[in-house]
């Protein structure tokens, strides 16, 4: 196919990447232009993103969308392509840098935005978003379930969620309410294990949980959501489940709102007559 832009166009273009070094996602800017062509990973991120694209609707129109960890902002603007209203976090003002130059390179930087914000920051933004992509962040959290119940509040209908395991697929059902004495049951296989990592996992310290995956569904489930479909390897499409109840919003709900800075006892006092 022939190019649609000019060897001047294409030259400043090859100069504006290479100023925004480093690169972890690799962007297709259209004739051939990549962002990070030599990835480590290959084409990152798009190949997850095939995995599950198809799991999405292709018209996002009148849909908020949310990226989490949005990095150089290829979910974001993949989202965005299909009409949705994105916004952006991340932590790396360098990421963001080179997401808002993606967006705008693109001409979609008027369905999105992005900001410099922390995951738990989410707890003091008001409302939901239809679509939430939630990945390659998890196992990089310290507080990892506080995270999880901050952003299942903010699922109106689909959270592709995505988190580094620990290795086997075997899932054990235990009683519902299991007794003292039974606690031999935790070493099967399939029992939910949300493994701590001290030190550093391929050369990373911020790499402190690798949970299995009977974790990831369980945890999943503890915030009311349910998972619609598995499409990849540690690829997880989940939605707000009716018969599921998060415990945020129930008996725990007072240490989810200290925890998230919030005045629990205002807010909970009608239930004990006060």
């Amino acid at each position: 196919m022939e190019s649609t832009r000019s060897k001047s166009e294409s030259s400043n273009l090859a100069r504006e990447i290479e100023a925004l070094k480093p690169w972890f996602h690799n962007i297709h800017l259209g004739d051939g232009v990549q962002t990070s062509p030599d990835n480590l990973y290959g084409d990152f991120p798009n190949f997850k993103w095939q995995q599950f694209k198809d799991l999405i609707p292709s018209d996002l129109t009148g849909w908020s969308a949310l990226d989490i960890g949005c990095n150089a902002g290829f979910y974001s603007v993949e989202l965005a392509k299909r009409g949705a209203t994105v916004l952006g976090i991340d932590l790396d003002p360098h990421y963001l840098e080179q997401a808002r130059w993606v967006s705008k390179k693109l001409n979609l930087e008027k369905r999105v935005s992005f900001e410099q914000m922390q995951v738990y920051d989410l707890a003091r933004i008001d409302g939901k978003f239809d679509l939430i992509i939630f990945m390659g962040v998890f196992y990089h959290l310290r507080y990892p379930m506080l995270a999880l119940d901050i952003v299942a509040e903010k699922v109106r209908r689909l959270m592709v969620f995505q988190t580094m395991t620990s290795p086997g697929e075997d899932i054990f059902t235990p009683d519902p309410d299991l007794g003292m004495d039974d606690r031999s049951q935790m070493k099967n296989a399939g029992w939910p294990v949300l493994s701590f990592i001290e030190d550093k996992l391929a050369g990373d310290p911020t790499n402190w949980w690798a949970p299995n995956h009977a974790c990831v569904i369980a945890m999943l489930n503890t915030c009311g959501l349910s998972v619609v479909s598995s499409p990849g390897h540690e690829i997880y499409v989940t939605a707000p489940d009716e018969k599921l109840t998060a415990v945020s919003q129930t008996w725990n709900r007072s240490e989810f709102l200290s925890a998230i800075g919030k005045q629990w006892k205002d807010e909970l006092a009608w239930k004990v007559g006060r």
